[in-house]
């Protein structure tokens, strides 16, 4: 058997069959996942423990009080992250899309819970072995630190939202981050593949599913957005819309 080189992975060739001992090095979320920060020899290592989970629309991943068995990349798909009040009310607190780390490093219970927007593909990484890379690896410490921060400021912005915008400024800004969101995953920041139901973004942005709708129809009267098929939106006056989220 011999090896030979292949960019990002080692090759292995034996009898004519070629096997990619590293097959982390060829996902294509590596660029934008927390684990990309790895070496090859510490992708190598990961990719003998990571499995792949699959989930369909509706399905959770895992329930609010859950012990936290593993960490996730997001491979495709979207999913929602929620929490339930005191009188069974529903709080969505979150969104993650392709590329995107699911798990609060070193915590054991699951604090909200996660489900599929749509089909989605996940990697998923045992726990305690992801948690021992963290610990030696200072370039993932760093990385789960920035993810962590990342977090506390996505949560300071929807206590914004909550607290202080209007309905069309709370929409608008919601318009704006998916736009960002779409454009950094290489999707283009104009015409959004939009996953969430109305009611899930009532939910997030703390609006009724009326309001929802009507500041949607609001926002295409006025002419910046247009609303497509397939929960399809394209934003047609950026400037607007960022002016309005702005306010």
């Amino acid at each position: 058997m011999k090896t030979i080189s292949n960019h990002n992975a080692d090759v292995r060739v034996s009898s004519g069959t070629v096997d990619v001992a590293n097959p982390c090095a060829n996902c294509d979320v590596r660029a934008r996942a927390v684990c990309g920060v790895l070496n090859n020899s510490e992708l190598t290592e990961l990719s003998r423990v990571n499995r792949r989970k699959e989930l369909d629309t509706g399905d959770c991943l895992f329930f609010e009080g859950d012990d936290a068995e593993a960490y996730y990349v997001v491979i495709d798909g979207s999913l929602k992250l929620y929490k339930l009040l005191s009188d069974g009310r529903r709080q969505v607190i979150g969104f993650l899309f392709k590329g995107d780390f699911l798990g609060l490093p070193f915590n054991g219970v699951h604090s909200f819970t996660v489900e599929a927007l749509e089909g989605v593909n996940l990697c998923q990484m045992p726990k305690e072995k992801f948690e021992l890379f963290a610990t030696d690896s200072q370039a993932l410490s760093r990385k789960l630190v920035q993810v962590s921060t990342a977090g506390i400021v996505s949560a300071q912005e929807q206590m914004l939202l909550l607290g202080r915008k209007t309905a069309q400024e709370r929409l608008a800004s919601f318009l704006i981050w998916m736009s960002i969101r779409a454009d950094d995953r290489g999707e283009g920041a104009s015409r959004l593949l939009i996953p969430m139901s109305r009611t899930d973004m009532g939910d997030y942005l703390g609006l009724t599913v009326e309001t929802v709708s009507r500041t949607m129809t609001k926002l295409k009267t006025q002419g910046v957005i247009s609303l497509l098929d397939r929960g399809i939106i394209e934003i047609i006056d950026h400037d607007a819309l960022e002016e309005m989220a702005a306010s």
